[in-house]
């Protein structure tokens, strides 16, 4: 983190979630990954899920304290706030730090060397937490964003052929597993399927891959019934409809942009989520 992020360039006071707000907008904030609020029994419980975790735990109490603050910290936007005092605890700071770190490389970093380090970072903590804490989907779930950006940037073909796309399904099916709920996972597994038939088409992704447009369908369905306020659930559901299906699917998408466009963002992340589709529909 030795160079310096982007600023978020949208600051709002309404996302700034100051002492009992954080818990009391959580349910909300995390309707998409499903992360437990980080009090001082959820984090025991977390632990006591993951013994690999111990080490990194200490106090509960303030450990419970540091970590509430990073993530308000990136629900506000300071995403590289957010990231370093994540990476300050250790492995139990890792899910801020790496969802930072990502949200920050998808959607303000404009180099694209740097853009890919970011995402290799995020890939290689996420490794490290998946080994000491394989009951915390959202390690799994940030490990599977990261690979599919990252594979998104050196091109999905390529990223095929190394093997990645395996490695991502996988990944968002243990996060499934864990958490079947998780909206998040289940947008990635929907994008996953139409980026396969996308490039390697219907029968080789579905032989080869598993990939199946009528599974990617699914996977979108069941995110936006998960959370139906959801920007991004709708540009990547529309996305990948047009993918899977063509130019047939363009009226569908234009709509679906057009709602994500009018999403009423909660924090940060979600508002660059509405301002990416404000962007394409002005294109």
């Amino acid at each position: 983190m030795s160079k310096a992020w982007k600023l978020f360039p949208h600051a709002d006071k309404t996302y700034e979630y100051g002492g009992a707000a954080l818990k009391k907008n959580w349910q909300r904030l995390h309707r998409g990954d499903r992360e437990p609020f980080p009090d001082a029994a959820g984090l025991d419980a977390l632990v006591a899920a993951n013994a690999g975790l111990e080490d990194s735990a200490g106090d509960p109490v303030k450990a419970a304290a540091a970590l509430q603050e990073a993530w308000r910290c990136f629900h506000a936007g300071a995403f590289e706030e957010a990231a370093r005092r994540g990476l300050e605890m250790g492995l139990l700071g890792y899910v801020v730090a790496n969802k930072a770190t990502a949200i920050h490389a998808n959607y303000l970093e404009t180099s694209v060397a740097r853009k890919l380090e970011l995402f290799r970072e995020v890939v290689r903590r996420s490794e490290a937490l998946m080994a000491a804490a394989p009951a915390w989907a959202n390690a799994f779930y940030l490990h599977a964003y990261a690979l599919g950006r990252y594979s998104q940037g050196i091109s999905v073909v390529k990223a095929l052929a190394q093997g990645l796309g395996g490695r991502i399904r996988d990944a968002l099916t243990r996060t499934l597993k864990l958490q079947p709920d998780h909206a998040d996972a289940h947008i990635a597994l929907g994008t996953y399927h139409a980026e396969v038939i996308d490039k390697v088409g219907a029968m080789v992704g579905g032989l080869t891959y598993g990939a199946s447009k009528d599974a990617g369908v699914a996977h979108f369905r069941k995110a936006l019934e998960l959370n139906p306020d959801s920007a991004i659930a709708r540009i990547e559901c529309a996305n990948g409809l047009v993918m899977m299906y063509g130019k047939s699917k363009l009226p569908e998408a234009s709509h679906l942009y057009e709602e994500a466009a009018r999403c009423r963002p909660a924090d940060a992340m979600e508002r660059l989520d509405v301002e990416s589709a404000i962007s394409e529909l002005e294109e």
